[in-house]
């Protein structure tokens, strides 16, 4: 993974991205591997709320947003990094505290199609595949759709040929220095997420 990344990484991208400034990069990393164009992306309040409240922040992920495409539907998205044992539980309890924080916005919203998105640095499914998605039938009105990212399968293209989601995953496994030049060099909204991180450990102190 990358090394830029590592202290609590849930808590360090969700303290840079959670903001109106920087939901640029979320709509790119979410496009690039959900394969869809969004039309509009919104932060949810539900991070910012409830963590006040709950015994560890880690618990809340990267980011909670909702997203409308071109099409009018909607989707409420989590990414969450996930580290360590349980990562089925771990998986299954953010789904459901993404799906279920709906009902906490007030806004006369309609309840949308819930999709969580899980980086991990281990691997973990028997596809040899680093990207996979997990659907599970529920009894609620839509199916668990869990998107499952695991850093260690993926091997960096050589080449440089990059596509977009393919420049995501040769940044977040940090690797080689050089395939993660060339990322930078060509795409921006990783280049300001690298800015980002970069101003964030320059100027970060202890809580």
């Amino acid at each position: 993974m990358n090394r830029k990344f590592i202290s609590k990484s849930n808590r360090v991208l969700r303290k840079i991205l959670n903001s109106k400034e920087n939901l640029d990069v979320l709509k790119d990393f979410i496009e690039a591997f959900l394969e869809i164009q969004i039309e509009e992306i919104k932060l949810n309040p539900y991070l910012k709320v409830k963590s006040n409240h709950l015994p560890s922040e880690e618990n809340f992920g990267i980011a909670d947003v909702r997203v409308r495409l071109k099409n009018q539907e909607e989707f409420n998205i989590g990414i969450q990094f996930i580290d360590g044992y349980y990562a089925q539980n771990k998986m299954l309890l953010y789904y459901a505290q993404i799906h279920a924080n709906q009902l906490e916005y007030q806004d006369n919203r309609k309840i949308a199609r819930t999709i969580t998105i899980n980086i991990l640095d281990f691997n973990y499914l028997e596809s040899e595949h680093y990207f996979n998605k997990i659907e599970i039938p529920s009894k609620m009105e839509t199916t668990i759709e869990l998107y499952v990212l695991e850093l260690p399968k993926f091997m960096a293209n050589s080449n440089k040929f990059f596509n977009k989601k393919e420049a995501w995953m040769t940044y977040l496994c940090g690797e080689v220095v050089e395939e993660i030049a060339e990322v930078l060099k060509r795409f921006n909204k990783i280049k300001k997420l690298d800015r980002l991180l970069e101003a964030y450990w320059k100027n970060e102190v202890m809580e």
